[in-house]
């Protein structure tokens, strides 16, 4: 099973505070309609299989077959060829298909999941629109559309390799981290540093993985990079975030690590629901002042 950052064979999330806090319970009653192992493991079976249907398609046209990796995989089509990124596909796909082990990605794997879940989303949601009982087949969710953002800031430990590209206000935790990133990089190369020095200089004051600024500087994923290490599922690698405080971080006495991400989540969710509710309101108002022109 892939590992990130929270535990996704847990399908059933319950918080400390949710029966006190009505919109907070409202968002945890979406995380309980969601399967994360099935939408990992059809979102990377989906970027294989279409993967390799391109590849076919372009019958050795390598323009043809580069556009379609630049679409595919915006992220990851930097580092990799079709070859390469089908063979890390097929690493990630028997990593999620393992039960006995716990597989570790790096930010290269992190990024390439990142590209072929947000496609995956798209369509699926797409899907349940239009064919929920096709999308229903899939086991993602239990008739509910997948928040993409939403479940990248639960489930990525960062979004380092996207640094230097635009994050909505959805990925607030991770944008902010980026945005100081790239004004340090930008204050480096301004005086005078490449962008490779500018990486290095700031690496540990804000623990940048190393592959991290390999994807950043767009290296070729080696043969090293490419090794997905694994640990036994008997080792509690999430045992962490289950502890609960006691008292030592004031805010979050008597909640755990996860209690917190989920509360945050949630606020991140309000901000989006009151801005739909914003925009729907002042289109209400729009479509009534012209109903009232089109009556003079």
């Amino acid at each position: 099973m892939l590992a990130f950052a929270k535990d996704i064979t847990q399908n059933k999330p319950k918080t400390a505070k949710e029966s006190e806090n009505d919109e907070l319970k409202q968002y945890m009653d979406y995380q309980r309609k969601l399967n994360h192992e099935r939408l990992v493991h059809h979102a990377l079976d989906y970027a294989k299989n279409h993967l390799q249907l391109n590849i076919e398609k372009a019958d050795g046209n390598e323009e043809q077959l580069n556009d379609y990796l630049k679409n595919a995989f915006p992220i990851s089509h930097r580092f990799g060829d079709a070859e390469r990124i089908m063979l890390l596909l097929r690493k990630l796909a028997n990593g999620q298909n393992a039960s006995n082990n716990w597989y570790r990605m790096n930010a290269y794997y992190h990024a390439l999941v990142y590209d072929s879940m947000k496609r995956f989303v798209k369509i699926y949601n797409q899907l349940s629109l239009d064919s929920p009982d096709k999308a229903k087949e899939y086991g993602a969710s239990e008739g509910v559309q997948i928040d993409f953002d939403d479940w990248v800031y639960l489930y990525f430990p960062d979004l380092d390799f996207h640094i230097g590209r635009e994050l909505g206000y959805t990925h607030y935790p991770f944008a902010k981290r980026n945005k100081a990133i790239e004004e340090e990089i930008e204050k480096r190369m301004q005086a005078g540093s490449s962008r490779e020095e500018a990486l290095k200089d700031i690496k540990d004051d804000y623990e940048m993985d190393d592959t991290a600024i390999k994807v950043l500087l767009e290296k070729p994923i080696s043969n090293e990079d490419m090794e997905l290490f694994y640990t036994s599922v008997e080792n509690p690698i999430y045992e962490a975030l289950t502890e609960t405080e006691d008292g030592r971080w004031g805010a979050m006495d008597g909640e755990s690590l996860l209690d917190h991400s989920y509360y945050m989540g949630s606020h991140l969710k309000v901000w989006e629901w009151r801005k739909r509710e914003e925009v729907e309101e002042e289109a209400e108002s729009v479509m009534k002042e012209l109903s009232k022109n089109s009556q003079k």
